[in-house]
């Protein structure tokens, strides 16, 4: 069976894999010791495909893992999109989940901004704010505020590189891939004042199939309460 892989992953496994054959060679016992780490390695750097929803409004999950609490934050101040506190969404990943990040929604990228910082764990909610991070603001198709959303590719405990394929003024499509953090991290999404978070806390969601939220429409586009279900868990 042929495992999609990221292109950023083909030289970690072949470290791990040169490594891990030199231990077999040497002393059997060891490089069996080993081969896990190899295993995995290749398993972290797996990219399947994706099935995206389609729909008026939908934004979908940009990262797989654990949805943490919801709450209200100030958005990254880089980022220009004012003091105005918004839904924030946290999405949690850990080492054994896919670290392919993809695009919540159909749109423009209006800003970028990379800040040094710390390597907390993800999961502490001082990451958001102290540790290193990819700051992207997108301009959905079916804005109707104007202020756009931000999505935050947040490094974690054991994460040293942040990668985002993007550029300032690029169309993007919903579902897309755009890059990827090794090893453990966190994507914040900051939603468009008026959206409808439609995913549980605590739940795992799935980048580029989960719904998280569906944006600001007019009333008679917009998603009765009681339709409103976490798709993709």
């Amino acid at each position: 069976m042929r495992i999609p892989i990221h292109r950023e992953g083909w030289r970690f496994i072949a470290l791990a894999a040169i490594i891990n054959a030199a231990l077999l060679w040497l002393y059997l016992p060891t490089g069996l010791v080993c081969l896990p780490f190899s295993i995995w390695c290749v398993a972290f750097f797996r990219d399947p495909e994706r099935v995206t929803p389609q729909g008026r409004g939908l934004l979908v999950s940009p990262a797989d893992g654990k949805l943490l609490p919801i709450i209200s934050a100030v958005p990254p101040p880089e980022l220009g999109m004012g003091n105005t506190p918004r839904l924030r969404l946290s999405i949690f990943m850990n080492v054994f989940n896919v670290h392919v990040n993809r695009v919540p929604v159909d749109g423009r990228v209006i800003a970028l901004n990379y800040k040094e910082g710390r390597f907390f764990n993800a999961s502490f909610d001082k990451a958001s704010v102290h540790n290193e991070r990819m700051a992207i603001r997108i301009e959905p198709e079916e804005s109707q505020d104007g202020g756009g959303l931000a999505v935050i590719q947040i490094a974690g405990l054991v994460a040293r590189r942040i990668k985002c394929d993007l550029a300032r003024g690029q169309k993007v499509r919903r579902g897309e891939r755009f890059g990827i953090i090794r090893f453990g991290s966190r994507l914040d999404v900051y939603l468009p004042p008026g959206s409808a978070v439609m995913a549980v806390e605590g739940g795992r969601v799935k980048a580029g199939e989960s719904v998280l939220a569906m944006l600001p429409q007019q009333d008679e586009l917009r998603v009765p309460r009681d339709r409103e279900v976490a798709v993709g868990f």
